[in-house]
């Protein structure tokens, strides 16, 4: 394995990974020798993954389920992950809640909230758990999973894409704050991906065709088109790089 993606060596911690991005981003960090703590909200799926994942690479994942929006959920996911590999090099905040399709003048209270505040204020619950013992040993990763959707208006889900311009932000902010440090903290922005969290976007042949036809590479985004930038940002590869977002939507927003 090249040196310059080589994890071996390093504890990772993806939320949202029984599926999807997440997923694709654990298998691949497994892969280039990571071990993975594997984390959403359903305790099954998460042993799925954790199983597959170590049948290729004994011992590499476990999985430890975990509410986004329980703040007392996210300590333990920390704290078991530090119980069973002894510290934590890489984050990926990749979990992401969107109950609400529709205007923006018709959103309720309850819905905008809860987007919010699991979309952001979760984000910074994980990053201000791991960050101290980054900054003791002067190396870490923090990857947030933002979204096109943070960069453009829309009609169809403003809040969410509120949440993920704000996600940028933060990026930038605990970039200036930790990068003397020597830890990086950078944002990843998928366009449209084949995932079941976006289902409602892509799942029909009409709107596949619909959001395909106006990206110039003329497909949706697959979950391992977002895995390999992920493993870039942690790795040495991505060392030199900090507060920045990655845009990968097939050039959407070209």
């Amino acid at each position: 394995m090249g040196e310059l993606f080589d994890l071996t060596g390093k504890v990772a911690v993806i939320t949202g990974s029984s599926r999807g991005i997440g997923k694709a981003i654990a298998e691949r960090m497994a892969e280039h020798g990571a071990k993975v703590t594997i984390s959403s909200r359903k305790a099954g799926p998460c042993d799925e993954v954790a199983a597959e994942i170590n049948a290729k690479h004994p011992g590499a994942a476990i999985a430890v389920p975990a509410n986004i929006s329980s703040k007392e959920d996210l300590q333990r996911l920390v704290d078991e992950t530090r119980k069973a590999f002894g510290k934590i090099d890489i984050l990926v905040c990749n979990a992401a809640s969107n109950p609400y399709y529709g205007s923006q003048l018709e959103i309720t209270d309850e819905a905008f909230s809860k987007i919010l505040a699991n979309n952001i204020i979760a984000n910074n619950w994980l990053i201000q758990m791991v960050a101290p013992e980054m900054k003791e040993r002067k190396d870490g990763a923090i990857i947030v999973i933002s979204s096109i959707g943070g960069l453009r208006g829309t009609e169809v889900i403003g809040a969410y894409a509120i949440s993920k311009a704000a996600d940028m932000q933060l990026a930038r902010n605990l970039a200036q704050e930790l990068s003397p440090s020597n830890i990086r903290v950078n944002c990843i922005a998928p366009g449209l991906v084949k995932t079941d969290f976006a289902k409602a976007l892509w799942d029909t042949p009409a709107g596949e065709q619909r959001a395909s036809s106006g990206t110039p590479l003329r497909r949706l985004g697959e979950p391992d088109d977002i895995a390999g930038a992920a493993v870039f940002l942690a790795s040495k590869a991505g060392g030199w790089m900090t507060g920045q977002t990655v845009v990968i939507d097939g050039g959407s927003t070209s």
